[in-house]
């Protein structure tokens, strides 16, 4: 379930008995913000008072505050490690496809997304998977 809390969108869920139950609520735009509480109203309470908390501090310590919605510090940019045998099947997809790792890295990301979220609510299967139902 997502709401907004302060301007923040977050997203709550469900903390199961063996988590202690209750609801933990998380921040997108603000990394490592989150609160918990026994039922919805409390955590709501709780979550008001961590992104106060989260504001106060990356203004004391002269942090840029992130803006509401901008979906947190995401550059664009990620270290990956593969296993060897990887590397060298993207590298030859690449230049089979005449682009570089990077984007061919982009296409098939991207493509795996967009397979998963096709199927909303339901678990992802593998293409072998499809292929037998």
């Amino acid at each position: 379930m997502t709401t907004k809390i302060a301007g923040y969108p977050c997203t709550v869920r469900h903390l199961t008995a063996d988590e202690g139950g209750g609801y933990l609520i998380s921040f997108p735009d603000l990394p490592g913000c989150m609160s918990d509480g026994e039922t919805m109203a409390e955590t709501k309470r709780h979550a008001a008072d961590a992104v106060a908390g989260y504001l106060a501090s990356c203004r004391k310590h002269h942090d840029p505050v992130p803006e509401p919605g901008s979906g947190g510090p995401a550059s664009g940019k990620f270290l990956v490690r593969l296993p060897k045998s990887l590397h060298v099947a993207l590298a030859e997809r690449a230049k089979v496809e005449g682009v570089s790792m990077n984007l061919m890295f982009t296409a098939i990301v991207a493509e795996g997304l967009g397979k998963r979220t096709m199927r909303p609510g339901r678990p992802a299967r593998s293409r072998r998977q499809a292929q037998r139902a």
